[in-house]
């Protein structure tokens, strides 16, 4: 059952619901950061109940510190440690904010090191065997093409792939219109082939699932309604399998072969940073990481000096 609103206790929930309604209204956070910011804030909250606190104004910062600490030896990832204390200094700098606190409790606290994983991406000749995979002419067929095409194409995330209509697609003009994380808007270049792919199923395929009910969404099941993004994870994992290829295809894998094969023929940071919707320019840094392991791979496969 879906839970949208603090399960703290109500002394705690208070001022977690005040501070994400703060954050929904003002900052524009999505949802989902909303709702992870609001379980992790209800469990230090239940921590600090256990220790006889009454509410998020009495917390002290050796309090804090100690809920922060216990993280440690829980099964408790080190980014998920990292966001649960963002969530808690976030309400701290709130209740100042607002004057409902003098200090804040979190200052002294430090975030647990973070390792920059790289994500795992495709060669373009494995994202070519994988594109090639819808074989047929059938609506089904069409569809599945078109879908993989633009999301090697675009860059864009299995949700905003989801939710695309046909109103945000301009194929004369070659990009599209999609609202990502905080719903902002941004423009994104769809190429020559994805743009071919996607016509051909929107006149060839898609009238085809169109039932009575059919909205605008772009990408139709076979009820005439939106793909959905568990649908979208389905369908590339069959194609990933049906390409013959071997490693864990998973759907953002699209996303990062995308930024990485840009990065790779010379396409500059900041604009695959627009292209992918990256607040931060930082997050975006991490594909220079997967494109310095690739040269050091093949530098040491050619070069002679590294040769036994």
């Amino acid at each position: 059952m879906r839970v949208d609103h603090s399960q703290a206790a109500p002394a705690f929930a208070n001022d977690i619901e005040a501070f994400l309604g703060f954050l929904g209204l003002e900052r524009g956070l999505s949802k989902n950061t909303l709702s992870a910011y609001r379980s992790d804030l209800d469990q230090g909250a239940a921590f600090l109940v256990q220790r006889g606190v009454a509410d998020w104004r009495g917390v002290t910062r050796e309090q804090a510190g100690e809920w922060v600490r216990s993280l440690n030896g829980r099964v408790c990832s080190p980014a998920s440690q990292a966001r649960k204390l963002t969530a808690l200094r976030g309400l701290a700098r709130f209740l100042v904010r607002e004057k409902l606190r003098a200090d804040d409790f979190t200052e002294l606290l430090s975030a647990p090191k973070l390792t920059r994983r790289i994500p795992g991406t495709l060669t373009a000749e494995e994202v070519a065997r994988l594109l090639a995979a819808p074989a047929g002419g059938d609506p089904r067929a069409l569809r599945d093409r078109a879908l993989l095409e633009l999301f090697y194409s675009s860059g864009l995330r299995v949700s905003e792939l989801a939710g695309l209509t046909l109103q945000q697609v301009d194929l004369e003009h070659g990009y599209l219109r999609v609202f990502g994380k905080g719903s902002k808007e941004r423009v994104v270049p769809v190429g020559g082939k994805a743009a071919a792919a996607v016509a051909t199923y929107v006149v060839s395929g898609r009238p085809h699932l169109v039932k009575p009910r059919t909205g605008s969404q772009l990408f139709l099941n076979s009820r005439g309604a939106a793909l959905s993004r568990v649908m979208l994870w389905k369908l590339v994992k069959k194609y990933a399998a049906r390409a013959g290829l071997t490693a864990n295809v998973k759907p953002h894998g699209l996303r990062h072969s995308f930024a990485t094969h840009l990065l790779t023929g010379g396409a500059d940071l900041r604009a695959i940073q627009e292209m992918l919707g990256h607040a931060s320019i930082s997050t975006t840094q991490i594909y220079t990481a997967v494109e310095g392991r690739r040269l050091l791979d093949q530098h040491a496969k050619f070069h002679p000096r590294n040769r036994s």
